[in-house]
Order: structure tokens, then C-alpha cells, then sequence
């Protein structure tokens, strides 16, 4: 009866033992992946790569799909030398073709030409393209994520480590945000023919359009790149470049709480950086910053970096509806407002890329110059109907322009005639 008492104790307690062990296990996998998150950011300039400002830019972080940058580089670096071609088709694995999304779905046993994979990474960052080309330049997906981590050895990476072509999680993966400035001038140094494609707004395979997932290629003024990336490990990712006034500057933040948050906080560094200025960006918390609300420390940074940004600010310049108690002034009045900006040139050009996107015929653009209040030039689309105006702003926002309905009146009087006096 002891020995069986014994027994029962013993068996009890390897029980809880394992018990233990398991949860203990189990709060390992919940909880590695956030503390992975890290929460850091770098601008550099183009032309030096000198860091004008920078938060923990060394810190490990897992690249998420950033990752198609060094896939990219590689790729560009095989079109150069003549190993491939655009209209080289390159043979889709099962492997690659069961990758998770985001994908193009691509079906194992076919082809697609180098030019749509390149398409596909950039605009979709299409997980299954990003393999198909490991595969069919490497020889199979580890050995390229090898050569990867070569490539970024020879960069000047030295704190990255490859090992996949799409950046998927995998705990190995890791990377900083000074290594991936560093990777990002060196696609723009080195490959000054395919840089464009960062910029590609859209793309087209098999009758489906995958649009880019870098919005604020529509909404900064200069930005034209470079890659977004996300997994649960890595917050928020993005490497983005634009250029003013002939200077071009380089952003890496990295483990933003959401997309809109981290984009926020991409707008506010360079802009300073290009003001010559020294910030230390907001804390958006994922709560506060999608809601704006200004009671909180989160919405006041995000509606200060609504007034930087240049696209943002338009809605808060002038009320986006007239109230139906107000009288209609007459429909030809209405407008659209694109942006707010700094400069007199790049608010036109963001009009004329904006009206570009419109099918109306016979619309201007119109900038209003700063008022006493104010230090922006705002820029509009004008002479619509209200039911135009509010149909081109549909558009616009399907495009991933941001863009608000300007009613006619008193306001609108006034600033136009500032404009014509500037």
C-alpha cells in the first residue's frame, strides 16, 4: 500500500513537473515573438550615407519581407552582368508556389518571366515570386539565402544573417536598421537602371492588379521608395527614399506598432532631416494613433505630424463637407485638395501628378500661397461640381491619394485671391 502511495506521489509530481515544463514552453512560443520587436530607426543621406539621426539603429530586428531588398539586389546584380534577362522565364517549385501569402499565386510546373517577379516582389512583396527567384538563381532556397548573407557581408552588413528569400519568420533571420540604410543606398547606388521599379505603383498578373504597398509613395512629397515589410516578430517595417531639391535621404524604421503608425513616424524624420532640423519622434501607441485622438499624447503627435505631412494636412486646412444648412455658392466653385507643402514646387507637382490620375479634361491646378497663419502651400484641383468633386476624390483615395472636398465660399475667395497675388 506505501509502495503504491509512493508511486501515485511520484507520478503525481512528474505530472505537474511536465505541466509546468509545457506551460512554461508554450509561453516561450507566445511570448519570444514580441519580445523580438525592437523599436528603432535611422536617416541617412544618399550621397555620404552619414546618419543625421538614429534610435537604437544597431539593435537586432528581424526583417520581415525588408528581407526582398537583399532578393532584389541579387537579382539586379544578375541582370547587369548578363546572367539573366527581363524576358528570361524562370521555372516556378512547389516549394515556392506553397509559400504563404502575400503571394501572387503562382502554380508550380509553370513560368514566369524575370520582369514579373521583379514586379510582383516590389508592388505584392509577393512571398512565392521572392522564392521562385532564390530558387532559379541560387539552386535552392538556403543556398541563396547563403549567398545573401555574403552579399551583405560585402556591403558592409555585419550584423545580418539570411535565411530565407521572402522574410518569412525564421528566428535566425535578423538584421538592423543601419544595415538595411546601407542595403537601401546601395540598390539606389549600384543599380541606378532598376531603381525605378521601388516606384511602380501597380502591377498586373493574370488580370488581377496587386497595387503597392508603400503608401507613402502617394502621399510624401519625393518619396519614389523603396520596400514595406510585416511580420508578427517585427512590428511594422519600412525602408523608404525620397528626394528634395536634388538630395536624396534614406529611412529605415523598424517594429512600428501599425502601419499607419510607423508611416507617421517615417513622414516626421524626414521632413525633418530635410528642414535641417533634430526630432525625436512620437511614442504612437496602436490604440491612439488610428483613433487621432488629441486628448492623448499619441493623438497630439499624430495631428503635429498631420501638419507636416503633405497630404495628410489637407483635410484639417478646410472642412471636407458643407453642412446642409450653409448656402451652396455655384457648382462650378468646387475643388479638390491634394496637399500641403513647404514649397511652391512641389505643391504644383503633386497637383500635376494627382490631376494626371483624373479622366476629367479642362481641370487646373491651383496653389494657394501661405497665409498669415500658416507656412504651407496648399494645392487643389479645381472647377468640379460637387458631385464631380466628390467622385474624383473617390478616385484618387482608390489610388492611395489622399485628397479632401473643398466646398466654394468666402475662404476659398480669399486664399485664391492671396494665390493671384503671390
Amino acid at each position: 500500500m506505501r509502495s503504491l502511495i509512493l508511486r501515485t506521489g511520484l507520478n503525481r509530481f512528474v505530472f505537474a513537473q511536465l505541466s509546468i515544463a509545457f506551460v512554461a514552453a508554450l509561453f516561450l512560443l507566445t511570448a519570444l515573438p514580441a519580445a523580438a520587436k525592437t523599436q528603432s530607426y535611422i536617416i541617412i543621406d544618399a550621397a555620404t550615407g552619414k546618419s543625421l539621426a538614429e534610435s537604437d539603429a544597431d539593435a537586432p530586428a528581424h526583417p520581415a519581407s525588408l528581407t526582398k531588398m537583399m532578393t532584389l539586389y541579387l537579382l539586379f546584380d544578375a541582370l547587369k552582368h548578363g546572367k539573366v534577362t527581363l524576358d528570361q522565364e524562370f521555372t516556378i517549385s512547389r516549394w515556392a508556389a506553397s509559400q504563404a501569402p502575400s503571394k501572387l499565386g503562382l502554380v508550380a510546373g509553370q513560368t514566369i518571366s524575370v520582369r514579373d517577379l521583379i514586379l510582383g516582389i516590389v508592388t505584392k512583396s509577393a512571398n512565392d515570386a521572392a522564392v521562385t527567384v532564390a530558387e532559379n538563381l541560387g539552386g535552392s532556397e538556403p543556398a541563396f539565402a547563403a549567398l545573401m548573407t555574403q552579399k551583405a557581408r560585402a556591403l558592409g552588413m555585419t550584423h545580418t544573417y539570411y535565411r530565407d528569400a521572402s522574410g518569412l519568420p525564421n528566428p535566425g533571420q535578423l538584421t538592423t536598421a543601419r544595415d538595411l540604410a546601407m542595403l537601401a543606398r546601395a540598390l539606389y547606388r549600384d543599380f541606378p537602371e532598376d531603381y525605378h521599379y521601388f516606384s511602380t505603383e501597380e502591377f498586373t498578373y493574370h488580370a488581377v492588379t496587386f497595387t503597392n504597398h508603400n503608401h507613402l509613395m502617394e502621399s510624401f512629397a519625393g518619396m519614389d521608395g523603396i520596400k514595406t515589410g510585416y511580420i508578427r516578430a517585427s512590428g511594422f517595417n519600412l525602408a523608404a527614399s525620397a528626394v528634395r531639391n536634388n538630395r536624396r535621404l534614406i529611412g529605415i524604421v523598424m517594429g512600428g506598432q501599425t502601419a499607419h503608425a510607423r508611416d507617421l513616424e517615417m513622414a516626421h524624420l524626414l521632413n525633418a532631416a530635410f528642414a535641417g532640423e533634430t526630432v525625436t519622434p512620437p511614442v504612437l501607441t496602436a490604440e491612439a494613433n488610428e483613433a487621432g485622438d488629441q486628448d492623448t499624447l499619441a493623438g497630439r503627435a499624430a495631428h503635429t505630424l498631420a501638419e507636416l505631412s503633405p497630404v495628410a494636412r489637407a483635410e484639417a486646412a478646410t472642412p471636407l463637407r458643407l453642412h446642409r444648412h450653409v448656402r451652396r455658392e455655384p457648382s462650378e466653385g468646387w475643388s479638390i485638395q491634394v496637399g500641403a507643402f513647404a514649397q511652391h514646387g512641389a505643391a504644383e507637382k503633386a497637383g500635376v501628378t494627382a490631376l494626371a490620375k483624373l479622366p476629367w479634361k479642362g481641370r487646373a491646378v491651383q496653389v494657394l500661397a501661405p497665409g498669415h497663419t500658416e507656412r504651407y502651400f496648399r494645392v487643389r484641383i479645381v472647377s468640379f461640381s460637387e458631385r464631380e468633386a466628390e467622385k474624383a476624390c473617390r478616385m484618387l483615395h482608390k489610388k492611395h491619394v489622399q485628397c479632401a472636398v473643398i466646398a466654394p465660399g468666402p475662404t476659398q475667395r480669399m486664399a485664391a485671391a492671396a494665390s493671384e497675388r503671390s
